[in-house]
C-alpha cells in the first residue's frame, strides 16, 4: 500500500507549518533532530510544542535564531520594523500573542552556537550544506529540488541567472532547517504520494526587502505558475501561502484530486506563527 499524504491548505501553507504537521503525523522527531545536527550550520535552536490556534491543539515547530524568536517569513515578507508594529498590533498581521502554560506545553528544545542569522548564500552554499548532512539521499534530493524551485522562481522574479540567485532570509539558516526538516520528514514517514487540491491565498500587498509586493509574492506566483499549482484568492488580506510553502508543495505535489472515497489513517495539525481569521493550521493526512 502506498503511502498517500494529502494537504488541506485552508489557511494557506509555510515551512514551519509543513513541519510542525509532518510531525504530529508521526514523523520520529528524534530521527529528525539527529540529522538536522549533522548539519554544518550553528546559530539555530529548534522549539517543537504544543499550542491552541482557534482552541485546537496543534504542533508548533519553531527556529530560533541568535537567542531572538521571530518568524523567518514574517520577517522575509514585512521586513523587521513591520513585524515589531504587528506585535504591537499596529500592522494588518498580527503574529500569535502570548499563550498561558496550559496552552503552550514546550515538548523538546535543541539548540547550536550561535551564528550571524542574514547571510547571504547561492545554490552552491546551501547545496554543499545540505549534502554534509547525514541526512538519507531522499531526505537530500527532496530539499534540494525544493531550494531549486525557489531559485527558480526568484531568478525569474529578478531577471537573473539561476546560479546569480542569493536567497537572504530564505537562504538564512531557519529556512534552511525548516526545508531540511521538511524533506527529513516526509522520507520518515514513507510518503510517495501528495494530494494538493488548491493553496488558499490571501490579498493585498506585503513589505518585503524590495519593498511593498502584491500577494502573491512574485516567487509564489512564479512557483504556482511553474508547477501549475491550484492556488484560490481569499477575501482575507495578507500573505497565507510563504515562498517556502508553495515550493515544498511543488517539489512533491502527485495529485490534485481527492479519490471519490477515501478513509483516514492519521491526522496531523501544523501550526502558523500568525494571527488570521482563519485557524492558522495545516492539516495533512494519511489516506488510504
Amino acid at each position: 500500500m502506498r503511502n498517500t499524504l494529502y494537504l488541506e491548505c485552508y489557511s494557506g501553507i509555510s515551512g514551519d507549518m509543513t513541519v510542525g504537521a509532518l510531525l504530529d503525523l508521526g514523523a520520529d522527531q528524534e530521527v529528525l533532530l539527529k540529522a538536522l545536527k549533522s548539519l554544518p550550520l550553528t546559530g539555530w535552536q529548534v522549539e517543537i510544542s504544543r499550542v491552541k490556534k482557534s482552541g485546537i491543539d496543534a504542533c508548533d515547530f519553531h527556529v530560533i535564531l541568535d537567542q531572538e524568536n521571530h518568524d523567518h517569513d514574517m520577517e522575509y515578507l514585512y521586513g523587521r520594523h513591520q513585524e515589531e508594529q504587528d506585535h504591537c498590533g499596529h500592522g494588518h498581521i498580527q503574529e500569535e500573542g502570548p499563550i498561558q502554560e496550559h496552552e503552550h506545553q514546550k515538548v523538546h528544545k535543541h539548540s547550536h552556537h550561535l551564528e550571524h542569522n542574514h547571510v547571504h548564500r547561492g545554490m552552491k552554499e546551501i547545496k554543499e550544506i545540505i549534502c554534509q548532512g547525514n541526512l538519507s539521499e531522499r531526505a537530500k534530493n527532496l530539499a534540494l529540488r525544493i531550494f531549486d524551485i525557489l531559485a527558480e522562481a526568484e531568478s525569474k522574479a529578478h531577471h537573473v541567472p539561476k546560479d546569480e540567485v542569493h536567497f537572504h532570509e530564505v537562504g538564512a539558516v531557519d529556512s534552511i532547517i525548516d526545508i531540511t526538516a521538511a524533506a527529513i520528514c516526509m522520507d520518515n514517514l514513507d510518503i510517495q504520494e501528495v494530494i494538493v487540491p488548491e493553496l488558499w491565498e490571501g490579498r493585498g500587498t506585503v513589505r518585503c526587502q524590495h519593498g511593498i509586493l502584491p500577494v502573491p509574492v512574485p516567487a509564489v506566483a512564479n512557483i504556482v505558475q511553474a508547477h501549475q499549482l491550484n492556488i484560490r484568492i481569499m477575501e482575507a488580506e495578507g500573505e497565507f501561502v510563504t515562498p517556502t510553502g508553495a515550493a515544498i508543495v511543488a517539489a512533491v505535489k502527485t495529485k490534485d484530486q481527492l479519490p471519490e472515497h477515501f478513509t483516514i489513517q492519521n491526522i496531523g495539525l501544523g501550526a502558523g506563527k500568525r494571527k488570521h481569521f482563519q485557524s492558522g493550521i495545516l492539516r495533512a493526512m494519511l489516506i488510504c
